[in-house]
């Protein structure tokens, strides 16, 4: 029978590939070193769409005839670029489904997005959420998780996951970490125990997560940094990427399915370390790339400076991500960037502080203003389940009560805004339209919505 490749590293005598093969309803990997070096072609069934994994885009071995390599290199397919800026549409395939880019990713830190179910986000048609690994591996651990048969399995959600690497978190932490040259040495925020997470370890841990898309180990730079502490810190990133690309190649994964590899570029708000980084990680030959460091304090103007200098040199065929990024409006700016990917907390966490985004700007619900507009949906332009069934009076209500009702409520409103602004981009990008359209929204998005409905 075939086997299933999911992993290779090649040499200049020999390719060493990770298979799997069926067992029952398990599939059990192994290692094998193949000499001489596999040579692939394209196969039958390729670009099939809509296809399952069995039978999705597959690479006959000729040296190999046994060996069946299911997935194409290359998971990204740009499908077009704006004729007016640098705005891109896309589709990024998974084992757990095809992203369609660009696209929003909501939070989902611990495997739960607060406040909805796998349910409610399925309903919102997200494509893709986010979980951290910083957190996961502190609780309930990642080898739990790994026993559950991945985060999929784990959190009942069939379709594709981002896992960040936890860099960020332990960045974060400042008097509870050290950082050293091959890692960084940690205490949890929970107890106060000692952790070292390593570029290796972190991978590790990543791999028993089971998310599709895993993402390099770095050292965000703080804001503001000289050059000098902006280089220092980029060169502990690059080192641990390239740790960590060798780690996944000489280690067989945990689940059956692929997993992406995105690096993140830093280097501060300097350009050419950015620019440095960029070519450096480009060697490496991620399946994406993400720009890490941004939204950290600096001015929303010298964001965009350095996420459309970055597009200048990534390469045009691959995915591009900025990490935990942002308004509704910075999202637009950064798509007319040629950005393709985005996460952020602010959805939920903002819904449950009482801000709304809509139509008409942003509305913060617990105003008194609010407490006798019983006709009135949060935002009467949207379609949301809140908006069609719920007034800005009640949701007002809820939030004063303390009613864990509201903080669903709304974050099932602002989550449906930011994936639906994300389908309308796509859909001005088809066109060729999403200029004028991005423009128009980016000033109307950001007015505070007044008591009486107006802006």
């Amino acid at each position: 029978m075939p086997f299933y490749v999911a992993g290779i590293a090649t040499g200049t005598a020999e390719t060493r590939v990770f298979l799997f093969f069926t067992h029952g309803n398990r599939a059990a990997p192994f290692q094998q070193v193949v000499s001489p070096p596999l040579k692939c072609q394209p196969g039958p069934g390729a670009n099939a769409e809509g296809a399952t994994r069995q039978n999705r885009e597959r690479f006959l071995c000729e040296t190999h005839p046994d060996i069946l390599y299911l997935w194409p290199m290359n998971p990204f397919e740009l499908i077009k670029t704006s004729p007016h800026s640098k705005a891109r549409l896309g589709k990024l395939t998974t084992d757990h489904g095809v992203i369609h880019t660009p696209i929003f990713m909501p939070v989902g830190t611990a495997a739960s997005v607060k406040g909805v179910s796998p349910r409610d986000l399925e309903e919102l048609k997200a494509e893709i959420i986010l979980a951290n690994t910083y957190h996961l591996y502190l609780r309930p651990g990642t080898s739990l998780i790994a026993k559950a048969g991945g985060i999929h399995r784990f959190m009942n959600w069939n379709r594709p996951v981002l896992t960040d690497s936890g860099g960020f978190q332990v960045w974060s932490l400042k008097d509870l970490r050290k950082i050293k040259e091959n890692g960084v040495e940690f205490r949890s925020h929970l107890d106060g125990s000692k952790h070292f997470f390593s570029p290796e370890s972190v991978m590790k841990a990543q791999r028993e997560i089971g998310a599709d898309i895993i993402m390099a180990f770095d050292e965000c730079t703080p804001y503001p940094s000289t050059e000098k502490e902006a280089e220092h810190s980029l060169n502990y990133t690059l080192r641990w990427t390239e740790s960590a690309m060798k780690y996944l190649a000489e280690n067989p994964p945990v689940h059956p399915y692929r997993q992406l590899f995105f690096g993140i570029i830093q280097g501060g708000m300097h350009i050419p370390l950015r620019k440095r980084a960029i070519e450096a990680v480009k060697a490496l030959n991620p399946d994406g790339y993400a720009l890490g460091g941004l939204s950290v304090g600096e001015p929303a103007e010298l964001m965009y400076e350095i996420a459309e200098a970055c597009t200048d040199s990534l390469p045009e065929d691959r995915a591009r991500y900025v990490m935990g990024v942002g308004t509704p409006w910075n999202l637009l700016e950064l798509i007319g960037r040629g950005i393709d990917m985005f996460d952020c907390v602010m959805p939920t966490r903002n819904a449950r502080n009482g801000m709304l985004f809509t139509s008409e700007g942003v509305l913060r619900y617990k105003g008194g203003r609010y407490s006798q507009m019983f006709d009135r949906a949060p935002d009467p332009n949207c379609n949301c389940y809140t908006c069609r069934n719920f007034s800005v009076a009640y949701l007002r209500h809820l939030h004063h009560s303390k009613e864990i009702l509201a903080f669903t409520l709304a974050s099932i409103h602002n989550l449906h805004f930011y994936l639906n602004l994300m389908q309308q981009a796509k859909n001005h990008l088809a066109a060729d339209t999403f200029e004028p359209w991005a423009k128009e929204q980016i000033v109307r998005l950001q007015r505070e919505v007044c008591g009486d409905g107006g802006s």
